[in-house]
Protein backbone atom coordinates (compact mmCIF):
# COMPACT_ATOMS: atom_id res chain seq x y z
CA UNK A 1 0.00 0.00 0.00
CA UNK A 2 3.20 2.65 0.89
CA UNK A 3 4.05 1.62 -2.42
CA UNK A 4 1.20 2.50 -4.57
CA UNK A 5 0.69 5.26 -2.81
CA UNK A 6 4.31 6.73 -3.20
CA UNK A 7 3.59 6.03 -6.99
CA UNK A 8 0.61 8.01 -6.73
CA UNK A 9 1.85 11.12 -5.35
CA UNK A 10 4.44 11.00 -7.41
CA UNK A 11 2.45 10.84 -10.95
CA UNK A 12 0.12 13.88 -9.14
CA UNK A 13 3.51 15.73 -8.43
CA UNK A 14 4.60 15.18 -11.83
CA UNK A 15 1.66 16.50 -13.39
CA UNK A 16 1.40 19.00 -10.69
CA UNK A 17 5.39 20.33 -11.81
CA UNK A 18 4.25 20.01 -15.81
CA UNK A 19 1.37 22.46 -15.33
CA UNK A 20 3.61 24.83 -13.90
CA UNK A 21 6.18 24.16 -16.12
CA UNK A 22 4.00 24.17 -19.41
CA UNK A 23 2.96 27.83 -18.28
CA UNK A 24 6.39 29.31 -18.69
CA UNK A 25 7.35 27.28 -21.88
CA UNK A 26 7.43 29.10 -25.08
CA UNK A 27 4.33 28.11 -27.14
CA UNK A 28 6.29 26.63 -30.21
CA UNK A 29 8.13 24.53 -27.57
CA UNK A 30 4.92 23.19 -26.32
CA UNK A 31 3.49 22.28 -29.62
CA UNK A 32 6.16 20.53 -30.24
CA UNK A 33 6.35 18.44 -27.49
CA UNK A 34 2.49 17.84 -28.13
CA UNK A 35 3.29 16.60 -31.83
CA UNK A 36 5.70 14.19 -30.54
CA UNK A 37 3.75 12.86 -27.62
CA UNK A 38 0.98 12.19 -30.44
CA UNK A 39 3.37 10.56 -32.97
CA UNK A 40 4.64 8.26 -30.08
CA UNK A 41 0.99 7.53 -29.09
CA UNK A 42 0.22 6.76 -33.19
CA UNK A 43 3.37 4.24 -33.01
CA UNK A 44 1.91 2.46 -30.00
CA UNK A 45 -1.99 2.53 -30.37
CA UNK A 46 -3.44 1.16 -33.13
CA UNK A 47 -6.86 3.00 -32.56
CA UNK A 48 -7.87 6.41 -34.58
CA UNK A 49 -9.66 9.13 -33.28
CA UNK A 50 -12.10 11.36 -35.13
CA UNK A 51 -13.24 14.81 -33.83
CA UNK A 52 -17.06 16.34 -34.85
CA UNK A 53 -16.65 19.58 -33.05
CA UNK A 54 -20.10 21.84 -32.45
CA UNK A 55 -19.22 24.45 -34.55
CA UNK A 56 -17.59 24.57 -37.96
CA UNK A 57 -16.05 27.37 -39.70
CA UNK A 58 -19.04 29.47 -38.78
CA UNK A 59 -18.68 30.28 -35.65
CA UNK A 60 -22.23 31.70 -35.67
CA UNK A 61 -24.11 28.46 -36.37
CA UNK A 62 -23.37 24.97 -34.90
CA UNK A 63 -22.86 22.05 -37.31
CA UNK A 64 -25.19 20.62 -39.62
CA UNK A 65 -22.97 16.77 -38.66
CA UNK A 66 -22.85 17.28 -35.17
CA UNK A 67 -26.54 17.93 -35.13
CA UNK A 68 -27.26 14.96 -37.08
CA UNK A 69 -24.62 12.59 -35.08
CA UNK A 70 -26.06 13.64 -31.62
CA UNK A 71 -29.53 12.89 -33.42
CA UNK A 72 -28.50 9.36 -34.18
CA UNK A 73 -26.82 9.33 -31.08
CA UNK A 74 -29.86 10.06 -28.98
CA UNK A 75 -31.77 7.43 -30.98
CA UNK A 76 -29.16 4.85 -31.49
CA UNK A 77 -27.14 4.94 -28.63
CA UNK A 78 -28.56 6.55 -26.21
CA UNK A 79 -30.35 3.95 -23.98
CA UNK A 80 -26.19 2.31 -22.96
CA UNK A 81 -25.10 5.72 -21.71
CA UNK A 82 -24.87 6.67 -17.67
CA UNK A 83 -25.12 10.34 -18.56
CA UNK A 84 -27.79 11.62 -20.30
CA UNK A 85 -29.21 15.38 -20.93
CA UNK A 86 -32.49 16.12 -21.87
CA UNK A 87 -33.78 19.26 -23.86
CA UNK A 88 -36.37 20.57 -26.36
CA UNK A 89 -34.61 21.77 -29.25
CA UNK A 90 -35.79 24.48 -31.45
CA UNK A 91 -38.11 23.83 -33.41
CA UNK A 92 -38.92 19.95 -32.47
CA UNK A 93 -42.23 18.60 -31.19
CA UNK A 94 -41.16 16.41 -27.99
CA UNK A 95 -38.11 16.41 -25.93
CA UNK A 96 -34.42 14.97 -26.76
CA UNK A 97 -32.50 12.99 -24.87
CA UNK A 98 -29.06 12.62 -25.55
CA UNK A 99 -25.63 11.17 -24.41
CA UNK A 100 -24.55 14.13 -22.00
CA UNK A 101 -21.12 15.32 -21.31
CA UNK A 102 -17.72 13.34 -19.99
CA UNK A 103 -19.93 9.83 -20.95
CA UNK A 104 -18.74 7.65 -23.67
CA UNK A 105 -21.15 5.27 -25.48
CA UNK A 106 -20.36 1.70 -27.98
CA UNK A 107 -21.73 1.32 -31.62
CA UNK A 108 -21.19 -1.73 -33.61
CA UNK A 109 -21.54 -1.30 -37.44
CA UNK A 110 -20.85 -4.01 -40.42
CA UNK A 111 -18.63 -6.01 -37.32
CA UNK A 112 -16.86 -3.13 -36.30
CA UNK A 113 -16.96 -1.80 -32.95
CA UNK A 114 -16.73 2.16 -32.23
CA UNK A 115 -16.83 4.38 -29.41
CA UNK A 116 -18.24 7.49 -28.60
CA UNK A 117 -16.76 10.12 -26.07
CA UNK A 118 -19.01 12.98 -25.85
CA UNK A 119 -16.89 16.29 -24.32
CA UNK A 120 -16.69 19.89 -23.73
CA UNK A 121 -13.43 21.94 -24.98
CA UNK A 122 -13.10 24.25 -22.60
CA UNK A 123 -10.27 27.90 -23.34
CA UNK A 124 -7.20 28.20 -21.27
CA UNK A 125 -7.45 31.75 -21.34
CA UNK A 126 -10.26 33.82 -20.00
CA UNK A 127 -12.14 35.46 -23.23
CA UNK A 128 -15.31 37.87 -23.24
CA UNK A 129 -17.78 37.19 -25.72
CA UNK A 130 -20.54 38.66 -26.91
CA UNK A 131 -22.57 35.48 -27.41
CA UNK A 132 -23.47 33.67 -24.59
CA UNK A 133 -21.91 30.33 -24.28
CA UNK A 134 -18.99 30.53 -27.20
CA UNK A 135 -16.49 30.21 -25.35
CA UNK A 136 -17.05 26.78 -24.71
CA UNK A 137 -18.09 23.85 -27.30
CA UNK A 138 -19.21 20.95 -27.49
CA UNK A 139 -17.47 18.07 -29.19
CA UNK A 140 -17.74 14.26 -29.96
CA UNK A 141 -15.06 12.35 -30.71
CA UNK A 142 -15.14 8.85 -32.50
CA UNK A 143 -12.42 6.08 -31.48
CA UNK A 144 -12.12 2.93 -33.58
CA UNK A 145 -9.53 0.43 -34.75
CA UNK A 146 -7.04 1.71 -37.93
CA UNK A 147 -8.38 -1.53 -39.91
CA UNK A 148 -11.69 -0.34 -39.96
CA UNK A 149 -10.60 2.94 -41.29
CA UNK A 150 -12.10 2.90 -45.21
CA UNK A 151 -15.65 1.69 -43.42
CA UNK A 152 -15.86 4.25 -41.18
CA UNK A 153 -15.02 7.12 -43.30
CA UNK A 154 -16.37 5.59 -46.50
CA UNK A 155 -19.78 3.90 -44.93
CA UNK A 156 -20.59 4.61 -41.45
CA UNK A 157 -20.02 8.08 -41.07
CA UNK A 158 -22.44 8.70 -44.17
CA UNK A 159 -24.44 6.62 -42.21
CA UNK A 160 -24.70 8.33 -39.18
CA UNK A 161 -25.99 11.91 -41.45
CA UNK A 162 -28.44 9.92 -42.99
CA UNK A 163 -29.70 8.64 -39.94
CA UNK A 164 -29.77 11.78 -38.13
CA UNK A 165 -31.33 13.54 -40.55
CA UNK A 166 -34.20 11.13 -40.51
CA UNK A 167 -34.51 11.44 -36.34
CA UNK A 168 -34.70 15.20 -37.07
CA UNK A 169 -36.97 15.13 -39.55
CA UNK A 170 -39.55 12.91 -37.46
CA UNK A 171 -38.97 15.30 -34.20
CA UNK A 172 -39.36 18.21 -35.55
CA UNK A 173 -42.43 20.26 -35.54
CA UNK A 174 -43.87 20.63 -38.66
CA UNK A 175 -45.16 23.74 -39.96
CA UNK A 176 -47.93 25.23 -42.43
CA UNK A 177 -47.11 27.89 -44.69
CA UNK A 178 -49.39 30.34 -46.26
CA UNK A 179 -48.28 33.30 -48.58
CA UNK A 180 -49.90 36.37 -48.51
CA UNK A 181 -49.11 40.56 -49.81
CA UNK A 182 -47.21 41.00 -46.56
CA UNK A 183 -45.26 38.29 -45.31
CA UNK A 184 -42.80 37.51 -42.91
CA UNK A 185 -44.99 36.29 -40.27
CA UNK A 186 -45.04 39.31 -38.06
CA UNK A 187 -48.49 40.90 -40.03
CA UNK A 188 -47.64 43.83 -41.34
CA UNK A 189 -46.06 45.59 -44.44
CA UNK A 190 -42.99 43.13 -44.75
CA UNK A 191 -41.78 42.18 -47.99
CA UNK A 192 -43.82 39.26 -49.65
CA UNK A 193 -43.42 35.54 -48.90
CA UNK A 194 -43.96 33.15 -46.56
CA UNK A 195 -45.36 33.10 -42.96
CA UNK A 196 -46.03 30.10 -41.07
CA UNK A 197 -47.89 28.54 -38.01
CA UNK A 198 -46.86 25.14 -36.57
CA UNK A 199 -49.22 22.45 -38.15
CA UNK A 200 -51.13 20.42 -35.78
CA UNK A 201 -54.24 18.66 -37.97
CA UNK A 202 -54.72 15.27 -36.39
CA UNK A 203 -55.87 13.75 -39.95
CA UNK A 204 -54.73 10.14 -40.54
CA UNK A 205 -55.64 7.60 -43.10
CA UNK A 206 -56.86 5.86 -40.63
CA UNK A 207 -59.57 8.22 -39.21
CA UNK A 208 -59.90 9.09 -43.21
CA UNK A 209 -63.69 8.44 -44.40
CA UNK A 210 -62.78 6.91 -48.28
CA UNK A 211 -63.03 3.61 -49.82
CA UNK A 212 -60.40 1.27 -48.22
CA UNK A 213 -58.96 0.29 -52.09
CA UNK A 214 -58.49 4.15 -53.31
CA UNK A 215 -56.90 4.71 -49.52
CA UNK A 216 -54.59 1.85 -50.14
CA UNK A 217 -53.94 2.69 -53.41
CA UNK A 218 -52.68 6.09 -52.59
CA UNK A 219 -50.63 4.84 -49.74
CA UNK A 220 -48.72 2.77 -51.62
CA UNK A 221 -48.13 5.32 -54.32
CA UNK A 222 -47.07 8.24 -50.97
CA UNK A 223 -44.73 4.65 -49.80
CA UNK A 224 -43.38 4.14 -53.55
CA UNK A 225 -42.56 8.35 -53.61
CA UNK A 226 -40.91 8.03 -50.69
CA UNK A 227 -38.29 5.68 -51.34
CA UNK A 228 -38.01 6.74 -55.20
CA UNK A 229 -35.15 9.00 -55.04
CA UNK A 230 -32.60 6.79 -56.60
CA UNK A 231 -35.30 5.23 -59.52
CA UNK A 232 -36.29 9.10 -60.07
CA UNK A 233 -32.96 9.89 -60.97
CA UNK A 234 -32.48 6.54 -62.98
CA UNK A 235 -35.14 7.67 -65.27
CA UNK A 236 -34.28 11.12 -65.53
CA UNK A 237 -37.91 12.68 -63.66
CA UNK A 238 -37.28 15.77 -60.67
CA UNK A 239 -38.10 14.06 -57.52
CA UNK A 240 -41.88 15.36 -57.78
CA UNK A 241 -45.45 14.16 -57.47
CA UNK A 242 -48.52 15.79 -58.53
CA UNK A 243 -52.04 14.64 -57.48
CA UNK A 244 -55.47 16.23 -58.21
CA UNK A 245 -57.82 15.41 -55.83
CA UNK A 246 -61.34 16.17 -57.49
CA UNK A 247 -65.12 15.93 -55.98
CA UNK A 248 -68.17 17.54 -54.95
CA UNK A 249 -67.56 19.74 -51.51
CA UNK A 250 -67.80 18.29 -48.31
CA UNK A 251 -66.00 14.37 -49.58
CA UNK A 252 -62.53 15.25 -47.60
CA UNK A 253 -60.19 16.51 -50.00
CA UNK A 254 -58.39 18.72 -47.64
CA UNK A 255 -58.91 16.27 -44.64
CA UNK A 256 -56.68 13.80 -47.36
CA UNK A 257 -53.81 16.19 -47.56
CA UNK A 258 -53.53 16.25 -43.83
CA UNK A 259 -53.34 12.93 -43.72
CA UNK A 260 -50.65 12.59 -46.33
CA UNK A 261 -48.71 15.64 -44.56
CA UNK A 262 -49.14 13.33 -41.42
CA UNK A 263 -48.11 10.26 -42.74
CA UNK A 264 -45.08 11.46 -44.85
CA UNK A 265 -44.25 13.95 -41.92
CA UNK A 266 -43.89 16.76 -44.69
CA UNK A 267 -44.43 20.46 -44.08
CA UNK A 268 -47.89 22.08 -46.20
CA UNK A 269 -46.99 24.92 -48.28
CA UNK A 270 -50.90 26.52 -48.93
CA UNK A 271 -50.43 28.57 -52.12
CA UNK A 272 -53.09 31.32 -52.75
CA UNK A 273 -52.49 32.27 -56.61
CA UNK A 274 -54.99 35.46 -55.92
CA UNK A 275 -52.47 36.85 -54.42
CA UNK A 276 -49.42 36.16 -56.53
CA UNK A 277 -49.01 39.05 -59.00
CA UNK A 278 -46.75 37.31 -61.94
CA UNK A 279 -45.15 34.36 -62.88
CA UNK A 280 -41.70 35.74 -61.75
CA UNK A 281 -43.18 35.86 -58.28
CA UNK A 282 -44.29 32.57 -58.27
CA UNK A 283 -41.28 31.11 -59.25
CA UNK A 284 -39.93 32.71 -56.24
CA UNK A 285 -42.04 31.45 -54.15
CA UNK A 286 -41.61 27.90 -55.33
CA UNK A 287 -37.68 28.37 -54.88
CA UNK A 288 -38.21 29.26 -51.21
CA UNK A 289 -39.86 26.08 -50.33
CA UNK A 290 -37.60 23.23 -49.21
CA UNK A 291 -37.97 19.84 -49.44
CA UNK A 292 -40.19 17.12 -47.92
CA UNK A 293 -42.95 19.17 -48.33
CA UNK A 294 -46.73 19.66 -50.04
CA UNK A 295 -47.22 22.42 -51.94
CA UNK A 296 -51.59 22.79 -52.09
CA UNK A 297 -53.71 25.06 -54.36
CA UNK A 298 -56.81 24.39 -53.28
CA UNK A 299 -59.92 25.29 -55.95
CA UNK A 300 -57.70 25.45 -58.80
CA UNK A 301 -60.50 26.55 -60.70
CA UNK A 302 -61.75 29.43 -58.82
CA UNK A 303 -58.16 30.47 -57.79
CA UNK A 304 -57.02 32.34 -60.95
CA UNK A 305 -58.50 32.37 -64.87
CA UNK A 306 -55.67 29.84 -66.28
CA UNK A 307 -57.95 28.78 -69.39
CA UNK A 308 -55.16 29.81 -71.51
CA UNK A 309 -57.31 31.72 -74.22
CA UNK A 310 -57.15 35.17 -75.13
CA UNK A 311 -59.64 37.89 -74.23
CA UNK A 312 -60.38 41.06 -75.90
CA UNK A 313 -60.29 43.63 -73.31
CA UNK A 314 -61.46 47.38 -74.13
CA UNK A 315 -58.85 49.71 -72.80
CA UNK A 316 -60.08 52.22 -70.87
CA UNK A 317 -59.90 54.96 -73.07
CA UNK A 318 -61.82 52.91 -75.29
CA UNK A 319 -65.12 52.44 -72.83
CA UNK A 320 -67.91 54.81 -73.08
CA UNK A 321 -66.85 58.52 -70.58
CA UNK A 322 -63.18 58.37 -72.11
CA UNK A 323 -61.67 57.01 -68.32
CA UNK A 324 -63.78 54.50 -68.08
CA UNK A 325 -63.40 53.96 -63.69
CA UNK A 326 -62.08 56.86 -63.54
CA UNK A 327 -58.60 55.88 -63.59
CA UNK A 328 -57.09 59.04 -65.20
CA UNK A 329 -57.57 61.08 -62.29
CA UNK A 330 -55.05 62.23 -59.88
CA UNK A 331 -54.20 60.52 -56.52
CA UNK A 332 -54.99 62.43 -53.24
CA UNK A 333 -52.12 62.63 -50.59
CA UNK A 334 -52.24 59.01 -48.61
CA UNK A 335 -54.83 57.24 -50.94
CA UNK A 336 -53.58 53.69 -51.35
CA UNK A 337 -52.63 52.27 -53.97
CA UNK A 338 -54.86 49.95 -56.14
CA UNK A 339 -54.52 46.44 -55.52
CA UNK A 340 -52.64 45.02 -58.48
CA UNK A 341 -54.30 42.16 -59.69
CA UNK A 342 -52.88 38.54 -60.27
CA UNK A 343 -51.11 37.90 -63.38
CA UNK A 344 -50.11 34.28 -63.35
CA UNK A 345 -50.85 32.82 -66.60
CA UNK A 346 -50.95 28.67 -67.32
CA UNK A 347 -48.08 29.25 -69.22
CA UNK A 348 -46.35 30.55 -65.78
CA UNK A 349 -48.36 27.77 -63.46
CA UNK A 350 -47.41 24.96 -65.81
CA UNK A 351 -43.39 25.76 -65.18
CA UNK A 352 -44.04 26.03 -61.82
CA UNK A 353 -45.57 22.62 -62.00
CA UNK A 354 -43.27 20.54 -64.90
CA UNK A 355 -40.68 22.64 -66.08
CA UNK A 356 -37.23 23.68 -65.49
CA UNK A 357 -37.78 25.23 -62.25
CA UNK A 358 -40.15 22.52 -60.70
CA UNK A 359 -36.29 20.28 -60.54
CA UNK A 360 -35.03 22.73 -58.05
CA UNK A 361 -34.50 21.03 -54.41
CA UNK A 362 -36.72 17.95 -54.05
CA UNK A 363 -39.05 15.55 -52.70
CA UNK A 364 -41.92 17.47 -53.01
CA UNK A 365 -45.62 16.93 -53.97
CA UNK A 366 -47.79 18.94 -55.36
CA UNK A 367 -51.70 18.67 -54.60
CA UNK A 368 -54.79 20.71 -56.90
CA UNK A 369 -57.96 19.90 -55.48
CA UNK A 370 -61.27 21.22 -57.66
CA UNK A 371 -64.63 20.55 -57.45
CA UNK A 372 -65.25 20.74 -61.15
CA UNK A 373 -62.77 18.63 -63.17
CA UNK A 374 -64.51 19.37 -66.34
CA UNK A 375 -63.41 23.22 -66.17
CA UNK A 376 -59.44 22.67 -65.59
CA UNK A 377 -57.21 22.66 -68.84
CA UNK A 378 -56.36 19.43 -70.10
CA UNK A 379 -52.45 20.65 -70.28
CA UNK A 380 -52.93 21.00 -66.50
CA UNK A 381 -54.14 17.88 -65.21
CA UNK A 382 -52.34 15.69 -67.88
CA UNK A 383 -50.21 12.69 -66.78
CA UNK A 384 -47.13 13.54 -65.27
CA UNK A 385 -48.02 17.25 -64.28
CA UNK A 386 -50.91 15.71 -62.13
CA UNK A 387 -49.47 12.41 -61.80
CA UNK A 388 -51.85 10.61 -59.82
CA UNK A 389 -56.37 11.79 -60.22
CA UNK A 390 -57.75 10.57 -56.87
CA UNK A 391 -61.86 10.92 -57.12
CA UNK A 392 -63.27 11.97 -53.52
CA UNK A 393 -67.06 10.49 -54.15
CA UNK A 394 -69.49 10.88 -51.57
CA UNK A 395 -70.08 8.69 -48.44
CA UNK A 396 -70.37 4.70 -49.53
CA UNK A 397 -70.83 2.38 -46.56
CA UNK A 398 -67.01 1.42 -45.95
CA UNK A 399 -66.54 5.47 -45.68
CA UNK A 400 -69.52 5.30 -43.28
CA UNK A 401 -68.26 2.45 -41.37
CA UNK A 402 -65.17 4.56 -40.90
CA UNK A 403 -66.56 7.20 -39.44
CA UNK A 404 -68.76 5.02 -37.23
CA UNK A 405 -65.49 3.60 -35.49
CA UNK A 406 -64.18 6.87 -35.46
CA UNK A 407 -67.48 8.69 -33.62
CA UNK A 408 -69.38 6.08 -31.95
CA UNK A 409 -66.47 3.63 -31.12
CA UNK A 410 -68.81 0.62 -32.82
CA UNK A 411 -68.42 -2.00 -35.27
CA UNK A 412 -71.49 -3.49 -36.26
CA UNK A 413 -75.03 -2.33 -35.37
CA UNK A 414 -78.70 -3.36 -35.99
CA UNK A 415 -79.18 -0.32 -38.55
CA UNK A 416 -76.34 -0.49 -40.52
CA UNK A 417 -77.95 -2.87 -42.84
CA UNK A 418 -80.94 -0.31 -43.38
CA UNK A 419 -77.87 2.81 -43.40
CA UNK A 420 -76.18 0.83 -46.13
CA UNK A 421 -79.25 0.22 -48.52
CA UNK A 422 -79.87 3.97 -47.81
CA UNK A 423 -76.70 5.48 -48.77
CA UNK A 424 -76.62 3.43 -52.24
CA UNK A 425 -79.95 4.99 -53.14
CA UNK A 426 -78.40 8.88 -51.91
CA UNK A 427 -75.50 11.09 -52.41
CA UNK A 428 -74.53 12.48 -49.23
CA UNK A 429 -71.17 13.46 -48.40
CA UNK A 430 -68.96 12.08 -45.83
CA UNK A 431 -69.20 15.95 -43.87
CA UNK A 432 -72.94 15.70 -43.61
CA UNK A 433 -72.81 11.90 -42.26
CA UNK A 434 -69.77 12.98 -39.33
CA UNK A 435 -71.98 16.06 -38.50
CA UNK A 436 -74.88 13.48 -38.03
CA UNK A 437 -73.00 11.19 -35.91
CA UNK A 438 -71.81 14.02 -33.39
CA UNK A 439 -73.86 14.57 -30.06
CA UNK A 440 -76.04 17.60 -29.87
CA UNK A 441 -73.60 18.94 -26.63
CA UNK A 442 -72.59 18.07 -23.61
CA UNK A 443 -75.38 18.26 -21.71
CA UNK A 444 -77.96 16.73 -24.45
CA UNK A 445 -75.62 13.31 -25.26
CA UNK A 446 -77.43 10.80 -27.54
CA UNK A 447 -76.94 7.36 -27.44
CA UNK A 448 -75.57 5.42 -30.29
CA UNK A 449 -78.69 3.78 -31.52
CA UNK A 450 -80.00 7.60 -31.23
CA UNK A 451 -77.37 8.83 -33.40
CA UNK A 452 -77.80 6.20 -36.22
CA UNK A 453 -81.62 6.74 -36.08
CA UNK A 454 -80.98 10.65 -36.55
CA UNK A 455 -78.60 9.83 -39.52
CA UNK A 456 -81.07 7.26 -40.96
CA UNK A 457 -83.88 10.43 -40.70
CA UNK A 458 -81.13 12.54 -42.72
CA UNK A 459 -80.59 10.31 -45.18
CA UNK A 460 -83.99 9.55 -45.79
CA UNK A 461 -84.97 13.19 -46.28
CA UNK A 462 -81.95 13.88 -48.47
CA UNK A 463 -83.42 11.00 -50.66
CA UNK A 464 -87.02 12.47 -50.89
CA UNK A 465 -85.39 16.01 -51.42
CA UNK A 466 -83.27 14.66 -54.46
CA UNK A 467 -86.04 12.79 -55.86
CA UNK A 468 -88.41 16.05 -55.35
CA UNK A 469 -85.41 17.93 -57.28
CA UNK A 470 -85.31 15.57 -60.38
CA UNK A 471 -89.05 15.72 -60.48
CA UNK A 472 -89.14 19.40 -60.56
CA UNK A 473 -86.36 19.27 -62.90
CA UNK A 474 -87.83 17.05 -65.33
CA UNK A 475 -91.29 18.60 -64.81
CA UNK A 476 -89.21 22.23 -65.79
CA UNK A 477 -87.78 19.99 -68.93
CA UNK A 478 -91.14 18.83 -70.20
CA UNK A 479 -91.97 22.60 -69.71
CA UNK A 480 -89.25 24.21 -70.98
CA UNK A 481 -89.67 21.40 -74.27
CA UNK A 482 -93.43 22.66 -74.54
CA UNK A 483 -92.15 26.21 -74.62
CA UNK A 484 -89.84 25.48 -77.37
CA UNK A 485 -92.52 23.45 -79.17
CA UNK A 486 -94.60 25.97 -79.02
CA UNK A 487 -92.32 28.89 -80.00
CA UNK A 488 -91.10 27.00 -83.05
CA UNK A 489 -94.64 26.39 -83.99
CA UNK A 490 -95.44 30.08 -83.75
CA UNK A 491 -92.20 30.90 -85.87
CA UNK A 492 -93.34 29.04 -88.73
CA UNK A 493 -96.92 30.11 -88.89
CA UNK A 494 -95.27 33.77 -89.04
CA UNK A 495 -93.19 32.37 -91.69
CA UNK A 496 -96.13 31.09 -93.87
CA UNK A 497 -98.26 34.00 -93.20
CA UNK A 498 -97.09 36.14 -95.77
CA UNK A 499 -96.86 33.06 -97.94
CA UNK A 500 -100.83 33.24 -97.19
CA UNK A 501 -101.77 36.81 -97.97
CA UNK A 502 -99.76 36.30 -101.26
CA UNK A 503 -101.75 33.52 -102.36
CA UNK A 504 -104.85 34.67 -101.22
CA UNK A 505 -104.30 38.25 -103.03
CA UNK A 506 -103.48 36.12 -106.04
CA UNK A 507 -106.20 34.24 -105.98
CA UNK A 508 -109.05 37.21 -106.06
CA UNK A 509 -107.02 38.65 -108.57
CA UNK A 510 -107.36 35.31 -110.81
CA UNK A 511 -111.32 35.47 -110.12
CA UNK A 512 -111.49 38.77 -111.21
CA UNK A 513 -109.70 38.07 -114.72
CA UNK A 514 -112.36 35.67 -115.42
CA UNK A 515 -115.33 37.59 -114.76
CA UNK A 516 -114.13 40.05 -117.07
CA UNK A 517 -113.87 37.41 -119.96
CA UNK A 518 -117.50 36.23 -119.12
CA UNK A 519 -118.54 40.03 -119.49
CA UNK A 520 -116.62 40.58 -122.56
Amino acid sequence: MDRWAGLGSAVASFFFLWSVVQNHLPASLTHRLSSWANTLTSYLSPYLEITISEHGADRFQRSEFFLAAEAYLSDACARRARKLKAELGKGSKSLQVSVGDDDHVTDTFSGADLWWHASKKIPRSQVMSWYPGMEESRLYKLVFHRRHRDLVVGEYLPHVLDAGRAVTAKNRQRRLFTNGSGGGGGGGGGKKGWSHVAFEHPATFDTLAMDPEKKQEVVDDLDMFRDGKDYYAKVGKAWKRGYLLFGPPGTGKSTMIAAIANYLDYDVYDLELTTVTSNTELRKLFIETKGKSIIVIEDIDCSADLTGKRKDKKKPEDKPGGGGDGDDRPKLPGEPEKEESSKVTLSGLLNFIDGLWSACGGERIIVFTTNHKDKLDPALIRRGRMDKHVEMSYCCFESFKVLAKNYLDIAEHELFGEIRSLLEETEMSPADVAENLMPVSKKKKRDTTACLEGLVEALKKAKEDAAAAAKAKEEEEVKQKAEAEANEAAKKEEEAAPEAEEKKAKGGDDEGKDKTSEST
